[in-house]
């Protein structure tokens, strides 16, 4: 009994710690109904990194990322090509909300893959990844980027 408090103890206090980390350029912190989770995340924050995105690259370690990020709402429309991993892409509007989730990205594929309207910010992970966290619609960012005046998840929170 006493074991199991601590295991309990212990996975609260790891879970309080995490969400509660400073906000860096660095890394991306998403929360849900059901988790959270931190990405080490690279920031293409301009049209040509934008454009660039993952392609070419053959792995993507497990808590990494890219982060996209839009100076205004857009309705961005993603492909695969010269991608060459399966990337699960998760579309955020300007407060940092999650409004859709596009699982296992086929690599190379050229069907464009639609953010929908008032899109901010953009994550791309490992594919299948989002599903088996339990990352959807409804999660939020948290990252310096989002204008936090409005973000969803504030940095000072």
């Amino acid at each position: 009994m006493k074991r199991l408090l601590a295991i309990l103890l212990l996975a609260s206090a790891t879970s309080q710690g995490h969400a509660e980390a400073k906000c860096t350029d660095t890394r991306l912190q998403l929360r849900w109904d059901t988790g959270h989770e931190t990405f080490a995340v690279e920031v293409a924050d301009d049209t040509a990194e934008r454009s660039r995105g993952l392609m070419f690259r053959e792995k993507l370690d497990l808590g990494a990322g890219m982060l996209f990020v839009y100076d205004s709402p857009h309705s961005p429309k993603f492909w695969m090509k010269n991608t060459l991993i399966p990337l699960d892409i998760i579309f955020a509007d300007m407060t940092g909300m999650v409004t859709r989730v596009h699982s296992n990205a086929i690599p190379q594929d050229l069907t464009p893959i639609d953010g929908g309207d008032g899109v901010g910010f953009v994550l791309e992970i490992n594919g299948g990844l989002a599903e088996k966290l339990g990352i959807g619609p409804g999660a939020v960012f948290r990252h310096p980027t989002i204008p936090q005046d409005n973000a969803a998840w504030p940095c000072d929170d």
